[in-house]
């Protein structure tokens, strides 16, 4: 399982669910429930579908746009390199997670088939099984209503403070642990 870089020590987690779920709404607040609390932490999104950072016109769009291989835009506030790919290659967790700086915690948004800490955001109206039942790398469910049956530590989707206590003891677990 990917539960820490080579770079830092670092809790590495997720939230898995369907398109809608509510992901990145909860990941809004967590984030700034972290920074509260003095926690340092990342982000990683994967995203499915071709996309633009960068806007058409902008010099660094021109660049790429003319080949360069990447392109890098730096101020004295923010930072983004964009890379350029030859050949289409799915990216790998752990080699991304490689690429961020020092941090506390890297919050994961996508790579559902890779093996890390997840929280699954359950929506029954999206998808008829939960995700937990195939695999065993979430940790918890987060939804409306209780999933009958379900081993597994249930929150509901509204109770940001307990998601958040959780995630501070799965992380002090792991602190502990290495």
């Amino acid at each position: 399982m990917v539960e820490q870089d080579t770079q830092a020590t670092r809790f590495v987690f997720g939230f898995a669910g369907w398109s809608g779920s509510g992901k990145t709404t909860l990941a809004e607040k967590i984030i700034a429930k972290a920074v509260e609390n003095n926690i340092t932490i990342a982000t990683l999104k994967h995203a499915h579908h071709h996309f633009d950072a960068d806007r058409e016109g902008k010099d660094s769009w021109r660049h790429r746009k003319a080949g360069a291989s990447q392109t890098l835009v730096a101020s004295d506030r923010r930072m983004a390199l964009f890379t350029e790919k030859q050949t289409p290659q799915t990216p790998q967790l752990e080699e991304l997670l490689t690429r961020l700086d020092p941090c506390s915690w890297v919050l994961v948004e996508g790579f559902k088939k890779a093996q890390f800490a997840k929280l699954e955001i359950y929506d029954p109206k999206l998808q008829d099984e939960p995700l937990y039942k195939t695999d065993n790398a979430i940790i918890a469910v987060i939804a409306q209503n209780p999933i009958d049956d379900c081993p597994l530590p249930y929150f509901h989707r509204d109770d940001s403070d307990g998601i958040f206590a959780f995630l501070c003891q799965k992380a002090e677990q792991e602190s502990t642990a290495s």
